[in-house]
């Protein structure tokens, strides 16, 4: 399995960065465009679509976990032409937050069980939708 680790730090309210993963409004901004739809109940769909070149998008999967103001856990099946709609296919995202010298500490780790995961080196600043999420927050 791949756990792929992201990590930043944010000069922002936990309310606002907690705003910022959940609401659509403003998941899409820096989401790609992505509009999502899920309700954040335990059990319940999460889905993310967005359209390019004509084109539409669409992942989706199962709420896992909530806590507000410190995690969001769900599961996301991002639909390729090898890969069924099984459970062994869909991935875990996990966004967990926390406070740490006066700033807001955000994990997002991806553990990936898909034939073909890589593994990759943590990131922070340098990844550019975390780039995007920082600049969002943080105007």
């Amino acid at each position: 399995m791949a756990t792929n680790i992201s990590t930043i730090y944010l000069d922002a309210t936990i309310e606002k960065v907690w705003n910022t993963l959940t609401k659509p409004e403003l998941v899409k901004q820096w989401q790609y465009g992505s509009d999502l739809i899920t309700d954040w109940k335990i059990g319940n769909k999460i889905r993310f679509k967005n359209e390019w070149e004509g084109q539409v998008f669409e992942q989706w999967g199962t709420i896992l976990d909530v806590v507000t103001n410190k995690k969001i856990k769900y599961s996301l099946f991002f639909p390729r032409p090898e890969l069924e709609d099984k459970p062994e296919n869909y991935f875990i995202m996990s966004y967990i937050l926390s406070e740490e010298n006066e700033k807001i500490k955000l994990e997002i780790i991806q553990e990936d069980n898909r034939p073909g995961a890589v593994q990759e080196e943590p990131q922070g600043e340098e990844n550019p939708i975390l780039q995007g999420l920082k600049a969002l927050i943080e105007s």
